[in-house]
């Protein structure tokens, strides 16, 4: 009980709290969008590694009621590809995020988000085959960023929504390998004593509206309005990456 005191005394936990919710949504009906909605919100309240470990702990439970759905409708062997990549790749992330400065930190979560969305709203694609050597290549740079900024996610986001899979795939693959990057980086951080135990607690409490907005995320999500979902979920990204700027402080 004195645990979850410490918690809602923190400073801006109705901030994440409002994060996490508005993340969930865009998650749940999207398969992505959680780091880029949520660390740039968390990153101007926590330190870099404790930012880190409340959005692994809240991201390994809020998107499990949409898992069974992901793995009728996704590829579990790229995904799988994509973690082998993620496993190599990311020690060298951590390693270099413990060697950078708090504000480098958040100027390169939100840099990184918007990037990505001006890369997705000015319609990049790719026209030609998802080879394995890409699936394989693209996982260890996501796991790279994983580590650095806490973000694996633009390039398989970049790799598959510029692809010609439909949108179903797209959402299930992402959120597969999002829940795998989660598994293998609270491994590594714990190894290497970067895994904050305050920030395990609060992550624990971020987890339940998390996982409500993820249920109504993914009761939103309908195939033929994919133009419309994706729509709502860039402008929270760009909101939130905006809100994470240090200049904004």
């Amino acid at each position: 009980m004195e645990a979850l005191a410490q918690v809602f005394a923190s400073d801006g936990i109705w901030f994440l709290i409002l994060g996490v919710f508005a993340a969930g949504l865009v998650r749940g009906f999207s398969g992505f969008g959680t780091g880029m909605v949520y660390l740039p919100i968390a990153a101007h309240f926590l330190s870099p590694f404790e930012a880190l470990t409340t959005l692994i702990i809240m991201d390994l439970v809020g998107p499990w009621p949409n898992v069974p759905r992901a793995l009728r409708e996704g590829h579990p062997r790229d995904v799988l590809r994509l973690a082998a990549g993620v496993l190599v790749a990311l020690p060298f992330g951590v390693w270099l995020l413990s060697l950078i400065q708090p504000d480098a930190f958040r100027y390169g979560v939100s840099g990184l988000s918007l990037i990505l969305l001006i890369l997705l709203v000015a319609g990049f694609r790719y026209r030609g085959v998802l080879r394995r050597w890409m699936i394989y290549a693209t996982g260890a740079l996501g796991g790279f960023m994983a580590g650095l900024v806490g973000l694996p996610g633009p390039p398989v986001i970049m790799l598959y929504m510029a692809s010609p899979h439909p949108a179903r795939v797209i959402r299930a693959n992402t959120m597969l390998y999002l829940m795998l990057c989660d598994f293998i980086m609270i491994g590594v951080l714990y190894l290497n004593g970067y895994l904050v135990g305050t920030a395990v607690v609060t992550g624990l409490v971020l987890a339940v509206p998390y996982l409500l907005a993820n249920v109504i995320g993914g009761w939103l999500f309908r195939p033929e309005l994919d133009k419309v979902y994706r729509m709502v979920a860039y402008g929270v990204i760009a909101l939130s990456a905006a809100r994470g700027l240090p200049i904004f402080d």
